[in-house]
C-alpha cells in the first residue's frame, strides 16, 4: 500500500460540512487507504474515529474521493487555460472556490474550443478581432472597422451578424451571468407540466402533471423523478416560467455600461439571442440537471433504507414452511421447505380459474398436511395470490387446521429463480417451483434468501431504473455489507453468497472456506481459518471478529468480540466470574467499572465498552429488535372494508411521501406523510417508519372506482 498524501484543506472542508472533528475524519481516511474496510473500522476501531458509525464512514470516503478528484479536475483545467495563454490569478481563484464539478465546468466553458456552433463559423471568417472591438464600446460609426472584414466569403451584414453571434456566445459563456440567470429560475421560477399525449399514460400513472405548475425550489424528489419519467415516456411537455428581465438587465450593464452607441445596441441585440437561442436553454438544463441529481439521490437513499429494512425483517427460526407461488393457467406451485432450508416435496395445484380443480387441490393439500410437520403457509404477493389466500383460508377452516399464512414479496423471486444459482441447487425443477422455495426461504430467513438476489429487483424503491447505477450499486452493496456484518455469520453453515459480503472476504475466499469446509467438516476457531491459502494475515484481521464458529474449541468465537481483544476480554470475564454459557444480557458493569477496566488494562473506554457490549449480546441476533412478520389466520378483500376499520398492517415500502401497507387485501394501502404528522413541513417518513414494522392503521377513505385505500394510524 503507497504512502497516503493527506490534503489537509480537504479534510477541514469535510469536518466544516459533517460537523466532525478533524482526527475523526483524518484517521479515517488512514483507516481506509490501509485496506480497512468500513464494516471494520466502524467496529473495531471505535477510539480512532472517535466512535463513527458505518454511515457516517461511508460519507466520508464518498466526499473525499470526490473532492479528490473535483482537485484532480481543478489541475487539469488551469493548465489547458494556462496552454491557451488566459490564464490569471482571478481565473485561479475562481477555480479553487469551486465545490461541485457543474461549477468548474461552468468556468471552463468559454476556454472550450466550439466546433459547430454559429460563434465557432463566425470565428473560422475571421470576425473574432471585430467583435472584440464592439465590445470595446468605440464612439461614433463603425462602418469603417467593420469594412476590413468583408471578403468574396463576408459582406458587410455577415460581419455584423458573425461578431453579434461571438458576442452572444461570450455572454451566454458568462459564468456570473449564468449565476444570476439561475438562481431566477431556481429560486423564483416555476415548472409547468402539459399533458402531450394520454395515449401514453393508460393508467393515468401521470394525471397529476397534465396540468400543473409546481414551485421549481420547493419541487418534492418523488415528484421531480415522475416528471422525468414522464416527458421520457412522451406523457408530458414541460418548461419554465420565469422571469429573465433582472439576469437581462444586468448583462446589459455588464457589456455595454448602458452607453448610447451603434456598438452598444448591437452588443444589447447580441445579448437578446444570445439569452433565448443559447443561454436559457443551457441554464434551464443545467437547474434540472441539478434538482434531477438530487432527487436522484434521495431516491438512492430511500432504496437503500428500504434495503436495510427488509434485510433486518427477523428470521421465522425453528420453522417448516410451505411456500406457494401462486397462479391462474399454471397452476400454484407449493414447496414444503423445512428450518434448516431444505427443500422436502414440490407440488402443483390448480384452484383458480381458469381450472377450478377445488376439490382436487383440497385433497392434495391435505395430504400434504397429515403426513408433514407445518407451522406456517407463506403466500407469494404476485398474481392470484388474493384468491389464492382466500381458498388456502377455506381450506384450513373447513379442515380444522390452525395455521397461520403470511404474505410475501415475491420481488425478485423470479429473477433469482431463473439465475445460474437457482438452477445449480434445482436443476430438475421449473422456475415457478423454484420461486415457491424461495417465498418459503424468505419467512424461514429473509437476509439469506434475498442475498441471492440482484438488490434492484427486490422492489422497494422509486424510479431505479431512472438512477444512476454505479451509484445506486454502490449504496446498495454499501447496506448489504453493513448489515451482514451487523449479524455476522456462521462459518459452518453461511453459504458462499453470504461469506462474499464479510469484511476482508471476496468472491475467490469464500469459494476457498466452503472447499476447505467440505473437505474438512467443520470449522473448529477463528484461529484454524489461517490454515486457508487465501486467508492472509490482513484478511483474517478484517474478517475474524465478523464470522461466527458455534460449538467450537474456544467459546469467545461465537461473540462479536475481535481475536485482538480474546486476552482483554479474558481478563474482564475472569473480573467479573461472567459465564458465557450463560445469557448475559442483564450484565451489570457501569460506566464507573468500565473507565476503571480501561485504566487496568490500559486501553481505550469504547475498545472496553465494545466488549462488554459483544459479551451482552453473546446470543441475540441484532435482527431481533424488529418487527416479525405478520401472521393471519383470516382473509379480507376491498369488500369487505368499511371507513373507520381498524387493522393492523406490514409496511411493505416506503417513499418520501408515506408508506404502502399491507391490510391482508389484494391492493396495499397509501399512508399518506400528512396522515402520519399534521406539520408535514421537514417530515421524513424514514425517520418514523420502517419496512417490515407492523402498525395499526385505520381505513380513512376508500374508492371503489380505483380500488384504492387511504390509511390513517392509530394509536
Amino acid at each position: 500500500m503507497s504512502e497516503i498524501i493527506i490534503n489537509e484543506e480537504l479534510i477541514k472542508k469535510i469536518c466544516t460540512n459533517n460537523n466532525l472533528p478533524y482526527n475523526s475524519v483524518l484517521n479515517t481516511i488512514k483507516l481506509i487507504h490501509e485496506g480497512n474496510t468500513i464494516p471494520f473500522i466502524a467496529r473495531y476501531r471505535k477510539e480512532m474515529t472517535n466512535n463513527l458509525d458505518e454511515e457516517k464512514i461511508f460519507a466520508i470516503k464518498k466526499e473525499y474521493d470526490y473532492k479528490v478528484s473535483l482537485e484532480e479536475r481543478k489541475e487539469k483545467i488551469i493548465n489547458a487555460i494556462e496552454k491557451k495563454g488566459k490564464l490569471t490569478q482571478e481565473v485561479i481563484d475562481e477555480i479553487n472556490k469551486c465545490e461541485k464539478l457543474s461549477e468548474l465546468e461552468n468556468i471552463y466553458k468559454p476556454y472550450v474550443e466550439k466546433k459547430k456552433t454559429r460563434a465557432a463559423n463566425a470565428i473560422n471568417l475571421g470576425l473574432q478581432p471585430l467583435a472584440d472591438y464592439l465590445l470595446t464600446l468605440p464612439r461614433g460609426e463603425i462602418k469603417q472597422e467593420v469594412e476590413k472584414y468583408i471578403n468574396e466569403k463576408v459582406n458587410y451584414d455577415d460581419a455584423i451578424n458573425g461578431a453579434k453571434d461571438i458576442i452572444a456566445e461570450i455572454i451566454s459563456d458568462n459564468n456570473d451571468i449564468r449565476k444570476i440567470l439561475k438562481s431566477s429560475i431556481y429560486d423564483y421560477g416555476y415548472l409547468i407540466t402539459k399533458l402531450k399525449n394520454e395515449e401514453n399514460d393508460k393508467e393515468l400513472t401521470y394525471k397529476l402533471y397534465y396540468d400543473s405548475r409546481f414551485k421549481i425550489n420547493k419541487l418534492q424528489a418523488h415528484k421531480i423523478m415522475a416528471i422525468g419519467r414522464a416527458e421520457k415516456e412522451k406523457v408530458i411537455n414541460v418548461k419554465y416560467e420565469f422571469d429573465k428581465t433582472f439576469a437581462t438587465k444586468q448583462a446589459i450593464w455588464t457589456y455595454t455600461k448602458n452607453y448610447k452607441s451603434e456598438a452598444a445596441t448591437l452588443i444589447v441585440e447580441a445579448i437578446n439571442d444570445g439569452f433565448s437561442r443559447l443561454l436559457i436553454p443551457s441554464v434551464e438544463n443545467e437547474v434540472w440537471s441539478d434538482i434531477y441529481e438530487k432527487a436522484q439521490e434521495k431516491s438512492i437513499n430511500i432504496f437503500s433504507r428500504n434495503l436495510e429494512n427488509i434485510l433486518t425483517i427477523p428470521p421465522l427460526k425453528e420453522k417448516n414452511v410451505l411456500g406457494i407461488d401462486p397462479a391462474f393457467r399454471t397452476g400454484c406451485k407449493l414447496a414444503l421447505v423445512n428450518k434448516n432450508n431444505d427443500m422436502l416435496l414440490i407440488e402443483t395445484i390448480y384452484p383458480n380459474e381458469p381450472h377450478n380443480k377445488v376439490k382436487e387441490s383440497e385433497s392434495i393439500l391435505l395430504n400434504i398436511f397429515n403426513n408433514n410437520e407445518i407451522d406456517i403457509i407463506a403466500i407469494g404477493n404476485g398474481t392470484a395470490s388474493r384468491e389464492t389466500e382466500l381458498f388456502i383460508n377455506n381450506f384450513l377452516i373447513k379442515n380444522k387446521i390452525n395455521i397461520p399464512h403470511v404474505i410475501v414479496s415475491e420481488a425478485g423471486a423470479s429473477v433469482y429463480s431463473a439465475s445460474e444459482k437457482a438452477i445449480k441447487e434445482f436443476p430438475e425443477l421449473s422456475v415457478e417451483k423454484r420461486s415457491a422455495i424461495s417465498i418459503a426461504r424468505r419467512v424461514i430467513d429473509p437476509l439469506t434468501e434475498l442475498i441471492k438476489i440482484d438488490p434492484k429487483s427486490i422492489g422497494v424503491g422509486q424510479y431505479q431504473h431512472d438512477l444512476p447505477q454505479k451509484e445506486l450499486e454502490q449504496n446498495l452493496s454499501f447496506t448489504i455489507e453493513k448489515i451482514i456484518n451487523r449479524i455476522g455469520v456462521d462459518i459452518n453453515t453461511s453459504s458462499e453468497e453470504l461469506l462474499t459480503h464479510i469484511s476482508g472476504l471476496n468472491k475467490s475466499i469464500s469459494k476457498s472456506i466452503i472447499e476447505y469446509r467440505k473437505k474438512n467438516g467443520k470449522i473448529n476457531s477463528r484461529e484454524e481459518l489461517k490454515n486457508i491459502s487465501k486467508i492472509s494475515d490482513k484478511v483474517f484481521e478484517q474478517a475474524a471478529g465478523f464470522i461466527r464458529i458455534k460449538n467450537g474449541s474456544n467459546i469467545l468465537d461465537e461473540t462479536s468480540i475481535h481475536p485482538d481483544d480474546y486476552n482483554h476480554a479474558s481478563k474482564i470475564i475472569d473480573k467479573y466470574k461472567i459465564d458465557l454459557n450463560k445469557n448475559n444480557e442483564n450484565l451489570n458493569i457501569n460506566q464507573k467499572d468500565i473507565e476503571e477496566i480501561s485504566k487496568e488494562l490500559n486501553i481505550n473506554i469504547l475498545r472496553v465498552s465494545q466488549i462488554i457490549d459483544s459479551i451482552k449480546q453473546q446470543r441475540r441476533d441484532y435482527r431481533d429488535q424488529f418487527d416479525a412478520p405478520l401472521l393471519r389466520n383470516d382473509v379480507l378483500s376491498f369488500e369487505n372494508l368499511k371507513i373507520g376499520m381498524h387493522l393492523p398492517g406490514t409496511i411493505r415500502n416506503i417513499v418520501d411521501f408515506g408508506a404502502f401497507i399491507d391490510i391482508g387485501i389484494k391492493e396495499d394501502g397509501l399512508l399518506h406523510i400528512s396522515s402520519i404528522k399534521k406539520d408535514t413541513k421537514d417530515v421524513n417518513p424514514f425517520d418514523l417508519l420502517n419496512i417490515g414494522q407492523i402498525i395499526n392503521v385505520y381505513i380513512k377513505n376508500l374508492d371503489e372506482k380505483t380500488r384504492k385505500v387511504e390509511l390513517s394510524l392509530y394509536e
